[in-house]
């Protein structure tokens, strides 16, 4: 199961040189604006970034714990699933969980851009301020306590590869619900049919209460359970048409 596998040997070596290849670079900045995931109402926005990001990350810390979940669960569902089918389903996930946090970005936004609207501001001239990485001071008596923060995420850019891994991750708990899996800092062996779903849990109770629990407070919580579920659809269609006959290579 240590083994690397051919795909996710190529996805480490990408996520690698795209992290150092920006971190090196003259304009980080420029790179990170035109890579990153940014909200589709954003001036930065490109349609190429529901790709890009997964392979740009936030810290070196973030790309390890990225790339070692990759090299753990990764190479496990490659075998299983073939080469192009493994990347199909990765590149996916990762799709899945973009979508799910701008579905999820855009509903908190133009709740708080209603508010705004209603109060007499121009839509405009609110895109531009944003934009220009203002925010009115006015803005916090009518948007309410946490209005702000909930407001402007929205336009904070997105990276990483953690929505496609929780799909990986997904798809291993289904292959493999007897392995005992535990967190670094939490050595206690859990059965992936448990571990796993916990892991969505906590994610999920992040979402409704604004608590981190053992992640950073600025994770896409959303994006994660985006890549869990579209891995489970993935693999559930797969698996009522017994994707194993007809495997790909």
């Amino acid at each position: 199961m240590n083994r690397i596998s051919p795909t996710v040997k190529k996805l480490l070596i990408i996520n690698v040189i795209f992290y150092f290849g920006s971190s090196i670079s003259l304009n980080t900045e420029f790179i990170y604006s035109l890579f990153s995931l940014h909200f589709p109402e954003s001036s930065n926005f490109y349609p190429w970034q529901l790709l890009t990001h997964m392979f740009m990350h936030g810290g070196i810390v973030h790309l390890a714990f990225n790339m070692f979940a990759l090299w753990m669960f990764g190479s496990a569902i490659e075998s299983i699933f073939g080469a192009r089918r493994f990347i199909f389903f990765y590149i996916t996930c990762g799709l899945g969980a973009a979508v799910a946090q701008i579905g999820f970005n855009y509903y908190n936004f133009h709740t708080y851009l209603d508010i705004l609207l209603t109060a007499g501001y121009d839509q405009t001239f609110i895109l531009n301020t944003l934009n220009e990485g203002k925010y009115l001071i006015d803005w916090n008596n009518i948007l309410g306590s946490g209005g702000r923060e909930n407001f402007t995420d929205s336009f904070t850019p997105m990276v990483g590869a953690s929505g496609a891994i929780f799909g990986v991750l997904v798809a291993f708990g289904m292959f493999f619900p007897e392995s005992k899996l535990m967190l670094l800092f939490f050595p206690v062996p859990i059965k992936a049919k448990y571990f796993i779903p916990g892991l969505i849990l906590l994610d999920l109770f992040s979402v409704i209460t604004g608590q981190a629990i053992f992640s950073p407070s600025n994770t896409a919580y959303i994006a994660h359970i985006g890549g869990a579920l579209t891995g489970f659809l993935i693999m559930y269609y797969w698996k009522k048409n017994q994707f194993n006959q007809n495997r790909w290579y």
